[in-house]
């Protein structure tokens, strides 16, 4: 582990030599990200090493600050969170060396790439603490961070909005995590993580448990607390858009996960409550990624939706442990962690591939995108790849994460004494497949209405193809998400010991039950890839046999309409409104122009908008109430330095008066 500390320590270094001043925009980019890949080159083996079944390391400091020890550990759990974050922040990086390239803010990017180094750091650090007080400080920074990286271009009045929006709603989730810090570290007398599963049997284990999905469902973003995340992703740059979706969000399932297992036997409305999190948050994130029309907010909905599916999977592997159903614990597990990975993977191709068409169009809206599979048929390849990952086909990443789920919820049905999970595994299965089918039509609006057809506004630039820097790391992770599709057997072993290092099965049971999942995953796969390889023999072949021949191109009918015009596409809008309308009550989607009227309509339009109904209806009005109740205090401003001295006064004799008692 210490080339790892070795490779964190090396990232921060570049991050603030890219401060250096007079230093040229493009070699301050350049050095963090010769800082991020000697990091990963050092932390990454580490890392694998334990996912594969490495001895776990541990490495402990006295600290200056009370009850802080700079304490660390790297088991398997935490090298499997560790790998995206390496992978993902690299190629991230590489993408933005081009993506910034042409920025008009080249003065300030040696502070964007210190952020982004710190940001890197700081998660890796989340990951490896075993004391509370260093998890709290490496926490606050990554907020710290990515709300500088979210505010990048903060001369636009709705990225100072997001950021806003973040940064309370990151510090209102780190206030829940402090008391259960407070409360754990007060009754263990220390707040090393070692030290608290002894004395958690004296505190209220389920308080303790709603406190911990509270602070860290506030960053993972599942509903309700999802509400920063569809503002902060648009307002960021995309790779970093990706790193905060693909791998930040995740460090909020990693500390939930992390805490459960130090509160003892999980109860089993634990397991109940996760499932139902899981599955309202997937459906209702895809049904308002669905009535979207900025396509990297469509992705951020899509986050949420994916969060839903990780929970899911993690609530029937807590069903698991509490009701002693080990091919439940063993596959909910599996699966929902398995689907970090895979989410990391696919959700960071997408918001780059969503990058690469802004970034060469000038635009993320949907309805002024359009016929970009011509100019842009590399990205165009990537985006269906991660549409169709997202979407759990097969034969890709996805797929497999999902359909592990699938397996251990239908292992109730089979099972005796799982009369208890039965209900909300049938839950997870019906919302999991209805999850599957919106996801698929949304990317199907999504995939169809920017690259396919024609432009729908003849003021948006045509679109090219980005360069290396930006295609390359898109391609790595396309290739990824294929890779595990195909393969899906050899991360099993991988997932039987970070299963069996925070569960009570050894990893001779778990091998047992997830190998058992081979052979269908197998069949499955094969059966997919057999049907592409006939699609495309059959696309060859036409080829071969019209070489020869003579080709012509003539319209097709076209009822009347002697010359179509791209006002006669489908847009964002019109594409999802059966969908829309059949959930208005969810969505409370607002509509706007006028339907045609008459034999020969001169105008008619049609446009949604769709906002965030826990915003407004539950969190806007929430703080303007405190708003109004903090005018009343307004009272104890007199502007006389004596009277604020008396409070002061007060205060501390009121902290005397409860230190005494």
């Amino acid at each position: 582990m210490i080339f790892l500390l070795f490779g964190c320590g090396w990232i921060v270094l570049c991050g603030f030599a890219a401060l250096l001043p007079l230093l040229p925009s493009r070699w301050s980019g350049t050095i963090a990200v010769v800082g991020i890949v000697g990091g990963s080159m050092l932390g990454l083996p580490s890392a694998v090493s334990k996912v594969l079944g490495g001895t776990p390391e541990l490495a402990s400091m006295v600290w200056s600050i009370p009850g802080g020890t700079l304490s660390v550990a790297l088991d398997a759990l935490s090298g499997f969170f560790l790998v995206p974050i390496y992978l993902v922040c690299t190629l991230a990086a590489f993408y933005g060396l081009e993506y910034l390239r042409s920025s008009p803010r080249g003065n300030s990017l040696g502070v964007f790439w210190c952020s982004y180094n710190l940001l890197m750091v700081s998660m890796i650090v989340v990951i490896l603490a075993k004391n509370g007080i260093l998890f709290l400080l490496a926490w606050e920074t990554m907020a710290l961070t990515s709300f500088f990286l979210v505010t990048f271009e903060n001369e636009r009045p709705e990225v100072q909005a997001a950021g806003w929006i973040y940064l309370v709603a990151t510090h209102l989730g780190t206030a829940f995590l402090l008391v259960l810090f407070l409360f754990l570290g007060e009754a263990a007398g220390s707040y090393d993580f070692d030290r608290f599963p002894p004395v958690v049997q004296f505190l209220p284990s389920g308080g303790l448990f709603l406190l911990a999905l509270v602070g860290f469902g506030t960053k993972a973003g599942f509903v309700p607390f999802h509400v920063w995340l569809p503002e902060a992703h648009p307002a960021a740059p995309s790779h970093v858009s990706a790193v905060m979706s693909g791998l930040m969000i995740k460090t909020g399932i990693y500390g939930l996960v992390r805490i459960v297992t130090l509160l003892g036997p999980p109860s089993t409305w634990w397991g109940v409550l996760l499932v139902g999190l899981g599955v309202s948050s997937g459906i209702l994130g895809v049904l308002f990624a669905l009535a979207q029309h900025d396509l990297k907010r469509l992705l951020a909905y899509h986050s949420v939706e994916n969060i839903g599916i990780i929970l899911t999977g993690l609530g029937l592997g807590l069903l698991g442990l509490s009701l002693h159903l080990p091919a439940l614990a063993a596959l909910g597990f599996a699966g929902g962690l398995l689907h970090v990975l895979n989410h990391a993977l696919f959700k960071s191709l997408l918001f780059l591939s969503a990058g690469a068409v802004a970034h060469a169009t000038g635009t993320r809206e949907l309805d002024q995108l359009g016929g970009l599979a011509k100019r842009m048929p590399v990205t165009c390849f990537f985006f269906l790849i991660g549409a169709a990952a997202i979407s759990g086909l097969p034969p890709l990443n996805g797929f497999i994460s999902e359909f592990l789920i699938y397996l251990g919820a239908f292992s109730t049905v089979t099972a005796h004494s799982a009369l208890v999970a039965l209900g909300p595994a049938l839950v997870a299965v019906a919302g999991l497949a209805l999850i599957g089918g919106f996801a698929a039509a949304c990317f199907t609006k999504a995939f169809g209405i920017v690259f396919l057809g024609e432009p729908r506004d003849p003021h948006t630039p045509e679109g090219h193809e980005p360069g290396a820097l930006m295609l390359v790391p898109m391609g790595i992770l396309a290739l990824s998400c294929v890779v595990i599709g195909i393969f899906p057997a050899g991360l099993l072993p991988a997932m039987e010991t970070v299963v069996a290092s925070f569960t009570l099965q050894t990893k001779d049971d778990l091998s047992v039950i997830l190998q058992e999942t081979v052979e269908p995953l197998l069949i499955l796969s094969l059966a997919a890839l057999l049907f592409l390889s006939l699609a495309g023999g059959f696309v060859v072949l036409r080829r071969r046999l019209l070489r020869r021949r003579p080709v012509e191109e003539t319209v097709t009918w076209d009822c009347g309409y002697a010359q179509p015009t791209p006002r006669m596409q489908y847009t964002a809008s019109s594409f999802a409104q059966p969908f829309v309308a059949r959930f208005a009550i969810f969505l409370r989607t607002r509509h706007l122009g006028g339907l045609p009227k008459g034999f020969f309509p001169r105008m008619a339009s049609l446009s949604t908008k769709t906002p965030d109904v826990f915003r407004q209806s539950l969190y806007a009005p929430l703080f303007l109430g405190i708003e109004k109740g903090l005018h009343y205090l307004q009272v104890l401003q007199r502007g006389r330095v004596q009277v604020y001295v008396l409070y002061i006064v007060l205060a501390l004799v009121a902290l005397l008066t409860w230190t005494r008692k």
